[in-house]
């Protein structure tokens, strides 16, 4: 899709120099209303692309689907506009038959930002969701070497980032073997991840065992939920988590890594997970 990236004029100035016109690339901004089944649910800021996974992953974040069968199809809506213009801003994914449609209170009474994924919910106790994919006994056992690549795989494969410097990524990797599966794009750092759920998700790939969520932002409750939604056991980003998604890693068995930079890191949840092949002052002096 050619609207991920858009073309300013900008003025460029630095104190003391003469300002100089130029110009900038910038990451799209755009709304994406998600209907099922006809019926609208949920209206979010999103950089247009990889629209499909967003939608099928916020419909597994929200507990809808949990297998590819679930999703039918999609499609953009046309006539969206009173012009009947296609403005592919309108998507209408069908669920399969005999799936459940979401439940109306799922549906969200305003606009969700680029910013906030769970803006809109109608209670607190909507915001915890509950999963089909426990990840407390998931065996994975990550090597601190290897999750020290991950941020600068994940920095090397944002083309979009390298344009606008102004967009986050979201990237699934092996735990294992440390190979990058997926790569995702947004402005909304939360879509990011979506998108790499909904995409997984089309492949068939859930619960998403053994596996690291690698994010640009920090490590906020609504990505540690999403990534539970998932079956991904491991959530490492290149910020600090909130207190609220360290809580909650700890509630539901999941690891949650924070700047995850150079060759360090802090693990606020979960350490066991993590082998730095180091004995712990502890078992030396034992």
């Amino acid at each position: 899709m050619s609207r991920i990236t858009a073309r300013r004029k900008v003025v460029r100035l630095t104190v003391g120099s003469q300002p100089t016109t130029r110009e900038d690339v910038l990451a799209v901004e755009e709304p994406l209303e998600i209907r099922v089944n006809g019926r609208s649910l949920a209206v979010t800021m999103r950089t247009p692309g990889n629209d499909y996974d967003l939608a099928a992953g916020f419909l597994v974040s929200e507990g809808v689907i949990t297998r590819g069968e679930h999703f039918f199809t999609a499609r953009y809506c046309a006539g969206a506009t009173v012009d009947g213009e296609n403005t592919y801003n309108v998507l209408d994914v069908l669920l399969a038959p005999g799936v459940t449609p979401p439940d109306p209170s799922l549906e969200r009474s305003f606009l969700t930002t680029s910013s906030c994924g769970l803006c809109g919910k109608a209670s607190i106790d909507a915001v915890r969701t509950k999963s089909a994919f426990p990840v407390l006994d998931d065996p994975l056992r990550v090597d601190a070497a290897l999750l020290t690549t991950f941020p600068e795989a994940l920095r090397a494969a944002q083309a979009v980032f390298e344009k606008t410097g102004g967009i986050h990524a979201a990237a699934l990797f092996d735990g294992a073997t440390g190979r990058m599966l997926v790569l995702r794009e947004d402005v909304g750092r939360h879509n990011a991840v979506d998108k790499v759920i909904g995409w997984a998700l089309k492949e068939d790939l859930l619960p998403l065992t053994g596996t690291v969520l690698m994010v640009s932002s920090r490590a906020s409750f609504e990505l540690a939920q999403k990534a539970l939604m998932a079956g991904i056991p491991v959530l490492a980003a290149v910020s600090a988590p909130s207190s609220l998604a360290a809580d909650f890693a700890d509630e539901v068995g999941m690891t949650v890594v924070g700047f995850l930079r150079g060759d360090s890191m802090v693990i606020y949840a979960g350490a066991e997970r993590i082998e730095s092949g180091v004995r712990t002052q502890q078992s030396v002096s034992g």
